[in-house]
């Protein structure tokens, strides 16, 4: 199943990801592809605005990992982007990280290949006239699921 939204702005991104969290209450693994500052990060804050969260977000573009932690689960934010090989994941652990309590958001995917889960849920992010459109695709039952209930609202 496919999922298509034009998103004019930052707001409208942060909402986004926090409509997507409201229906994601179990593990998944959510891949978010787009170029530099397409606001894939941006998406991941509303993601953890949506269930909840209301302290810092930051990019780990150097630390690879954030991890969030809530009553019954924990949400960690991969961003791929320095990863010069695959294999330099699993220094970091990375297979500790995916687990039935976790949901996991991954910047730059690509730059894990072999290391990481299928993803359930696939979101491309392409800039379009003044913003950007939110492509999302599933790969997985649960993905299915994800993609089916969520909205712009």
């Amino acid at each position: 199943m496919d999922k298509t939204f034009f998103i004019p702005n930052e707001e409208s991104t942060l909402k986004l990801g926090e409509s997507l969290a409201r229906v994601c209450r179990e593990n998944a693994v959510i891949y978010l592809y787009g170029d530099l500052g397409a606001g894939k990060t941006t998406f991941v804050r509303g993601f953890l605005k949506g269930l909840g969260f209301a302290g810092h977000v930051k990019s780990p573009t150097y630390t690879l990992v954030e991890s969030y932690l809530f009553e019954n689960f924990s949400v960690c934010h991969f961003d791929f982007y320095r990863i010069q090989h695959p294999d330099e994941l699993q220094f970091i652990g990375i297979q500790d990280y995916f687990s039935e309590n976790n949901i996991a958001l991954i910047e730059w995917p690509e730059k894990g290949e072999g290391w990481l889960p299928k993803a359930d849920l696939s979101c491309y992010i392409v800039p379009k006239n003044e913003g950007r459109e939110f492509l999302f695709k599933s790969f997985s039952e649960r993905g299915e699921i994800l993609c089916k209930n969520f909205s712009e609202n």
